[in-house]
């Protein structure tokens, strides 16, 4: 017997007599809606590469002087939103959560300045990138760290190119588990295979207890926020592509503890770097699935080929959840008739959440105030049950740059649904009565 949302919210109702913090509430088809759509990918042919799209996010401003491209990182305190109803106040760089995108050429000279606005000092590691030693950033070995209210200069030459990464290297397990972390791309001079769409995705973990505002540095293995450049479905970005395109996607991992299988549905791509450089063709391979160990990134192409909205999404079950709980009691399987009854009497509200589970709405949840349910949002054909490190690529014969392409109208005889009497005595399917 399969556990449904309603054992579910049995089982909440039954625990929750024992929290009186928590409260009921339905969250019906009124929610907010997110805004999905992915911007359009840029040619880039005045900056001599396709710039990356980094859904959710954006690339880090910068200016030349005397030949040397400058950014500017500001280091502070974010007020920073998961999905509606799940904020907490994060640590991040530009008023980003993550960082914004830094992005170049192999070749560049930089120099990134870093102020910090924290009310601790930091630092900044260049995760992956060969620079002189004294600008590596861990502090206290490289350099001495950034007090609040300082400015320090970074310099260095990009000798590589691939998908890498910056973070705070100063009291790493409170800083980067607020947030302080990024993606640092660099281009080839020469691009050897060109794409037609260029994805980077930065995966992080956190444990946000239901109804905190601030993210808990402490946790070592009960992580319970899983994310996408630090954003939970439904408000991941959907990624996009036109039927036949060549798509890129980097996939960066800066989870604290946890390495994420992420699986693609629809299409099989092939492994073709990772943050030590580019793989020679002949040593790639070809997947469904890839684990992005913690610190590593891996990058994968494939042709768009199979219309449709495909998942893509970590493996590992409790990872497309979302704050999950583990104090519930195990109710599957169990008659619960009578756990029902003492329900309708206790908690009036029980009954109209039911109903409206039943008649296909949204979530119905015990939550406190500031978080989320734990799985779930609606789809074209009822509830979706995954949140967390979830997203969708959605492959169209046609597609308007920028548009939201809405969902997936499959052929009719091409949707899995419920078999008729005459079929299942044509192929001689005998069901128990």
């Amino acid at each position: 017997m399969s556990t449904t949302r309603r054992d579910m919210l049995r089982s909440a109702l039954v625990a929750a007599a024992a929290a009186p913090a928590l409260r009921v509430y339905a969250q019906t088809s009124e929610m907010p809606k997110p805004t999905n759509v992915t911007p359009a990918q840029s040619t880039g042919s005045e900056l001599g590469y396709r710039p990356v799209i980094t859904p959710n996010n954006s690339a880090l401003a910068w200016h030349m002087v005397d030949g040397v491209k400058v950014f500017h990182l500001i280091a502070e305190e974010v007020e920073h939103e998961f999905a509606r109803g799940l904020t907490a106040r994060c640590w991040g760089y530009n008023g980003r959560v993550h960082g914004p995108t830094i992005e170049c050429m192999e070749g560049d000279t930089v120099r990134i300045y870093v102020t910090n606005k924290l009310p601790a000092a930091t630092s900044v590691h260049w995760h992956g990138l060969y620079v002189p030693s004294g600008m590596d950033g861990v502090s206290g070995l490289h350099q001495r760290a950034i007090e609040p209210g300082e400015t320090f200069r970074y310099e260095f030459t990009l000798r590589q190119h691939g998908t890498y990464m910056y973070h705070s290297h100063h009291d790493e397990m409170t800083q980067q588990a607020l947030g302080l972390m990024g993606l640092f791309i660099v281009h080839p001079r020469v691009e050897h295979q060109r794409v037609d769409r260029d994805y980077a995705i930065l995966l992080s973990e956190w444990k946000i207890e239901p109804g905190a505002r601030r993210p808990d540095p402490n946790e070592m293995v009960d992580f319970n926020v899983l994310t996408m450049n630090a954003k939970i479905h439904p408000s991941t970005q959907n990624l996009v592509a036109k039927l036949g395109e060549r798509v890129r996607i980097r996939l960066a991992n800066l989870s604290a503890m946890s390495h994420h299988p992420i699986h693609l549905h629809g299409h099989s791509f092939h492994v073709v770097a990772t943050d030590g450089g580019a793989l020679p063709a002949t040593n790639g391979w070809k997947e469904t699935s890839i684990l992005v160990p913690t610190g590593s990134t891996r990058t994968i192409e494939f042709v768009a080929d199979n219309p449709g909205d495909w998942p893509l999404h970590c493996h590992m079950t409790h990872h497309v959840m979302t704050q999950m709980g583990h104090g519930l009691p195990n109710t599957t399987g169990v008659d619960l008739a009578k756990i029902d009854e003492a329900l309708y009497e206790h908690v009036p509200s029980y009954s109209a959440m039911e109903e409206e589970m039943v008649a296909g709405g949204d979530h119905a949840s015990l939550t406190p105030p500031n978080s989320l349910p734990m799985i779930g949002s609606r789809g074209p054909h009822g509830i979706v049950t995954m949140s967390g490190m979830y997203t969708v690529l959605k492959v169209r014969a046609t597609l308007e740059e920028g548009v939201e392409p809405g969902w997936y109208e499959a052929p009719p005889e091409t949707i899995a649904r419920a078999a008729t009497e005459e079929e299942l005595r044509r192929d001689g399917i005998e069901l128990q009565r």
